[in-house]
Formats: C-alpha cells, sequence, structure tokens
C-alpha cells in the first residue's frame, strides 16, 4: 500500500497539535474542578494512582515502538502476511503484558496504604479505588490495543487522536456533572476508566473498517523475533528512565509527605511540565530535518548548527523560567488560593527543575536526530536511580525541596554531561566539547542574572486583585526579559545566525501566503 506521507503528516501534525492543547487544558480544567468541589486530599490520591499505574506500564515501554519499526518494511514492500503476523505477536505481547501486569499490581496491593502518610478521605476506601485503576489498565490490553500498530505504522495516528478527543469530551462532560451536582469520586473515577475502555474499543471499529484485510494470524521466523525481541529491550532500556522520573517522584511524597503535599506538588509540576511540553513541539518542528543534515552536511554546518539552535532555545527558555519566577505566586493565588501554596524557595526550585529539563530535552532532540540510542541506552535508568536515591534520602530532611532538587541534581551530574559527552564522541568533534559546554555555563549563569533582574523588577507590581498582578508582571517580566538577552547574547556569533534564520522563516511565511491569495484570486477570477 503506498502512503500519501506529505498529506498524512499534515493531517498527524494538525490533529496531534490539537490533541496536546485539549490534553494541556482539559485535564487542568478539571483538576481545578476537582479541587473545588472535592478537596485537596482526593486530588491527591487521583494523581498517586495514576503515577502508580504508570510504574505498573513500565512492561509496555519499547513494545509498541519496536513493533511499529517493525512493520515499516512491512508495509514498504505492501507484504500483508508478514503484516498479518506481526499482528498476531503485537497481539501475544500485549496479552502478556496484560498478565504481567495483573500479577505486579496484585503484588503491590497489600502495601497500597503504606504509599500514603496519614489517613484518606473517611468515605473512601483505597483497595477499591486500587482494584479498579487495576482492572480497567489490564483490560486495556486484552480489548484490542494492539490494533493502534497499523494506525501508526500506516501513518493515521490522526485517527486515534480525533477518537481521543471525542471519547474525552464526553468523558469530562460527565465528570464535571458528577463533580457539581453529586461530588462523589466513585462516579468520577469509573467515568475515567470507562473512557480509556472505550478509546480502545473505538481506535479498534474504526482500524477494522480502515484495514479490513488485516487480522492477527500467520507466524514469523525465529530470527524475525530474535530481532523484534532485541530491539524491544533496547528501546525499553532507553526510556524506563523517564516514567520512573515523573512517577517516582509523586510516590515517595504521597509515602512521606502525605496526599495534601501530593497535591499541591502537582499542582505546581503540572505547569512547569505544560510549558516544558510547549518547548518539545517547538523543537520537534525546528530540528525535524536534523537527521538528514547530519548525513548530508559537513561537520562545520552541524556544529554550526548546533550552537545557532542552542541560543534559540536558551533565549525561549531563559525569558520562560523568569517569566515563571515572578508570576507563578500570582497564578496560583487566581487558580489555587494562598492556602495551597508553597514558600518562595520551592518556586525557585521549580524554575531550576524548568530550566534544567529545557537543556535535557535540547540535547535528547540532537541524540535522537542523530540516532545515537546504544551509547545512551544506561544513561537514562543512571539518572532515574540516582534521582530515586536521593528522593529517599533527602525527603525526609528537607521535604518536597528535597525531591524537586534531587531531579536537577540527576540532570546537571548526570544527564547533560553523559549526553554532551556522546555528542562530541560520536556525531560533533571532540575538541568542541569544552567550548560547548563552557557556552551552557555562560547560558546558565545569564540565566540567573536576568532571572535576579526581573524579579526585583517586578516585585512590587502588586494589585487588590491577583489577576491583575500576573498579567501586569508577566508583560513586564517578558519584555524586560527579551531586552536583557538581547543585550547579553547580541555579541555572540551565533546571534547573527539566529537572526538569519528568523528573517528567512518570516520571508518564507509572506511567500507563502502570498502565493495562497494569488490562488484564491485566481479561483475568484
Amino acid at each position: 500500500m503506498k502512503l500519501n506521507r506529505t498529506k498524512n503528516a499534515v493531517r498527524n501534525t494538525v490533529f496531534g497539535g490539537l490533541n496536546f492543547v485539549y490534553s494541556t487544558i482539559a485535564p487542568f480544567v478539571m483538576r481545578t474542578l476537582m479541587l473545588y468541589f472535592l478537596g485537596v486530599e482526593y486530588t491527591g490520591l487521583n494523581g498517586l494512582f495514576a503515577s502508580i499505574l504508570q510504574v505498573l506500564n513500565l512492561t509496555e515501554l519499547g513494545v509498541g515502538s519496536a513493533m511499529n519499526y517493525s512493520m515499516y518494511k512491512a508495509i514498504a514492500d505492501d507484504d500483508e502476511d508478514r503484516i498479518r503476523a506481526l499482528m498476531k505477536l503485537y497481539r501475544k505481547y500485549y496479552r502478556i503484558i496484560g498478565c504481567v501486569i495483573a500479577v505486579i499490581g496484585l503484588v503491590i496491593f497489600p502495601f497500597v496504604p503504606k504509599l500514603i502518610k496519614g489517613g484518606v478521605p473517611e468515605d473512601l476506601n483505597v483497595f477499591v479505588l486500587y482494584l479498579l485503576n487495576l482492572a480497567t489498565t489490564v483490560c486495556s490490553y486484552f480489548l484490542f490495543a494492539y490494533k493502534n500498530c497499523l494506525l501508526s505504522a500506516f501513518q493515521r495516528s490522526d485517527v486515534a487522536s480525533k477518537v481521543t478527543i471525542g471519547v474525552n469530551t464526553v468523558t469530562y462532560v460527565l465528570q464535571a456533572m458528577v463533580l457539581v451536582l453529586f461530588r462523589n469520586y466513585y462516579m468520577f473515577l469509573i467515568l475515567s476508566l470507562l473512557s480509556q475502555l472505550m478509546i480502545n474499543i473505538c481506535t479498534a471499529f474504526f482500524t477494522n473498517r480502515m484495514f479490513p484485510n488485516y487480522h492477527p494470524e500467520g507466524e514469523l521466523s525465529r530470527d524475525n523475533v530474535e530481532v523484534i525481541n532485541k530491539r524491544v529491550r533496547d528501546v525499553f532500556t532507553s526510556k524506563i528512565a523517564t516514567v520512573v522520573m515523573r512517577s517516582a517522584d509523586p510516590i515517595v511524597v504521597s509515602s512521606f509527605l502525605g496526599l495534601s503535599i501530593l497535591a499541591m506538588y502537582q499542582n505546581y509540576y503540572y505547569i512547569v511540565n505544560a510549558l516544558g511540553s510547549v518547548l518539545s513541539v517547538f523543537l520537534g518542528a525546528v530540528m525535524a530535518g536534523f537527521g538528514n543534515s547530519f548525513l548530508t552536511e559537513t561537520p562545520e554546518k552541524n556544529e554550526r548548527d548546533l550552537r545557532k539552535f542552542t541560543m534559540m532555545i536558551m533565549w525561549i527558555s531563559i525569558m520562560i523560567t523568569a517569566c515563571l519566577l515572578s508570576v507563578f505566586e500570582p497564578f496560583m493565588d487566581v487558580w489555587v488560593g494562598k492556602d495551597l501554596q508553597f514558600d518562595f524557595g520551592v518556586v525557585i526550585s521549580f524554575c531550576a527543575f524548568y530550566y534544567t529539563g529545557a537543556i535535557c530535552r535540547l540535547l535528547n532532540m540532537y541524540k535522537d536526530a542523530a540516532g545515537i540510542w546504544s551509547y545512551d541506552k544506561y544513561r537514562p535508568l543512571t539518572s532515574a536511580l540516582t534521582n530515586l536515591t536521593l528522593n529517599l534520602l533527602t525527603v525526609q530532611t528537607f521535604g518536597i525541596y528535597g525531591v524537586i532538587l534531587s531531579s536537577v541534581f540527576a540532570r546537571v551530574v548526570v544527564e547533560i554531561p553523559w549526553v554532551l559527552r556522546n555528542l562530541f564522541k560520536y556525531v560533533f568533534k571532540k575538541d568542541a566539547l569544552i567550548p560547548f559546554a563552557k557556552r551552557i555555563l555562560f547560558y546558565s549563569f545569564d540565566a540567573v542574572v536576568i532571572c535576579a533582574v526581573t524579579w526585583f523588577a517586578t516585585r512590587y507590581i502588586d494589585f487588590t486583585h491577583s489577576i491583575y498582578t500576573f498579567f501586569v508582571r508577566g508583560i513586564v517580566c517578558a519584555l524586560l526579559a527579551n531586552i536583557l538577552l538581547l543585550i547579553t547574547l547580541r555579541k555572540l556569533p551565533e546571534y547573527n545566525d539566529c537572526k538569519t534564520f528568523f528573517i528567512k522563516m518570516v520571508n518564507k511565511t509572506k511567500l507563502v501566503k502570498a502565493i495562497k491569495r494569488k490562488q484564491r484570486q485566481e479561483l475568484v477570477g
């Protein structure tokens, strides 16, 4: 089957972007309703179960990516028999995963109360809630989840995005009604669990209609299965740390600090993570052609592009970090009120968390574009274990500071140096490592200075209503941060490269608009 790559890519980008925006804003609204109508402990408990199930889903990491990759050649060759055999193997793996999750989940079952410091709301049974979550997760692996591989491999992930948006919209409306009218967490949770099952069922329905010839049947050779298994292991190792990093922190907070502190922590984390995800979308857009560039351009040209895009990302990241420092408190005043806020030191810690995360996103994007996963597969796991160990050692002494700064430490000491070493050993010139590392340190020093200046400049902007404080501080901080960035970075050689790049992008946009305008005029004429 011949794929229309351009059309599919545009379609996937549009609906993937819509799904990203939707999946960021809608959960924010639901979290707000839960805070107001159920309370902080319910919100923390909801986040805890999500983190536990994310850890259980470790077993899935790698299978989907490896299987999708295995299908690409079969689709290019229009080998239907091989595609069906791959689907059968995929279904087998998912059923094994479902059984593994069920067993591990039941082993954890007696210890669930130990993961919560203090009590839970009197009207809730933790064991019942946990079993509901576990049952839905296990069932999803037996209800056609393996069919998603067809949509990904045939570049039709837009179908999954449409289904997700549609089902979640109905779910969110019903959940909002439940929260406002009944304030019943069991009903809220059951709706959430049913929505995941409906997404799998609806996706399978549309997949069957689009690809009626593909059913799980046939066998692959032992050599092919071994190749797929090896690919699964490699991808699993490289991705396992992401889940550990995201899930371990909330579980540690719940176990040692309680559900209320967990809910407060996740409120701050939600904002920081959403801003980081926006940066990831930007990185994916501007660096889509880097893999080809590594193969076709000279090392000097690639290194120059690295410096150019590093300045661009650091400029954006420093501006966002400075704005976070100035507007985080008034924003939280408007959103959750003063009773559910940490002190300003935690805000500083989250700003450091965001900034170091931005550097990691930049370097990992280059690593992925260069395809050097085999040299990097132990780095994420080492970083995650470092973070988890520090969490356990520091949380009882330093509280929430220990949790946040453990992640910052793991990034600064493990992740960033490790990825830098790999990039300049296998992709760029080795002797360029020290100058580039110095440049990163310069940007970091610049970030500290600009954050301090903008905070002192905006700290006395304080209106009666926090929403006015939030907007005015945000505008002043963004303008001042960009002025300071222009002053401090304009003398660097890569500044002119960035300026030229943006001029080309603007001119290209104008040209595209002019062509479209001319085409419309010709159609009207």
